[in-house]
């Protein structure tokens, strides 16, 4: 499926979100991110956070818990390298500026891999999600929490109609539940375990995929 963002505009996007980015989203999206990190935490071992952005999760996982941190935005990284240095967090292994469809790992190095908020901000959502799973040891957990479209309704016509500025402002918000279904049925290589609703109002979702 062809790009319609691209990873120039999300970078730019995200530099211009990056001083403003905790008090506009903290609040909003804390729910989804406080349960993705349980669930990576339950896993435990070595887990990658792509899109940590300011770093707002870090401080919330176990410190048993080995984290790695990428994000394509440098000035969303240096607030979290320095939440980090603020904070003691030992257990942050690594925070690197880097492309989520292009990660510098080796295959089956991880055993769980959170995304929040990232796959409508890429601009090859099921390349992203290939990459994630390369990643993953056999057994690890992808943990999923975005943003699924509406299928039909007021909803569904209003998120087409804001799509061409939510691009400027870094993401697609008409992403459909079925690019997911489609994805997982290609890869062959992933088992759904969960989709739960997530506020605000269950338009979020935590999606978990463990790989086979």
């Amino acid at each position: 499926m062809a790009a319609d963002i691209s990873r120039a505009g999300v970078e730019k996007a995200y530099g211009r979100w990056a001083p403003v980015y905790d008090l506009v989203f903290g609040k909003v999206f804390d729910a989804g991110r406080q349960s993705t990190i349980a669930e990576a935490d339950r896993i435990g071992g070595r887990v990658l956070d792509v899109g940590v952005g300011t770093g707002l999760s870090l401080s919330d996982y176990a410190r048993t818990t080995k984290v790695c941190g990428v994000d394509i935005s440098e000035p969303m990284l240096r607030k979290a390298q320095a939440r980090v240095r603020a904070l003691r967090l030992s257990n942050v292994e690594v925070l690197s500026v880097m492309d989520a469809k292009n990660l510098a790992f080796p295959d089956n190095f991880f055993d769980a891999v959170v995304a929040q908020y990232v796959i409508t901000a890429v601009p090859d959502p099921e390349g992203t999600l290939d990459e994630f799973v390369r990643v993953l040891k056999s057994g690890g957990e992808l943990i999923l929490v975005n943003h699924i479209g509406a299928e039909s309704g007021p909803r569904k016509l209003f998120e087409l109609a804001f799509a061409p500025i939510a691009r400027r402002l870094g993401w697609r918000p008409e992403f459909p539940w079925a690019r997911l279904e489609g994805w997982a049925t290609r890869h062959g290589g992933v088992a759904l375990t969960e989709r739960r609703p997530m506020p605000p109002m269950g338009h979020f979702s935590l999606i978990r995929y463990r790989k086979t």
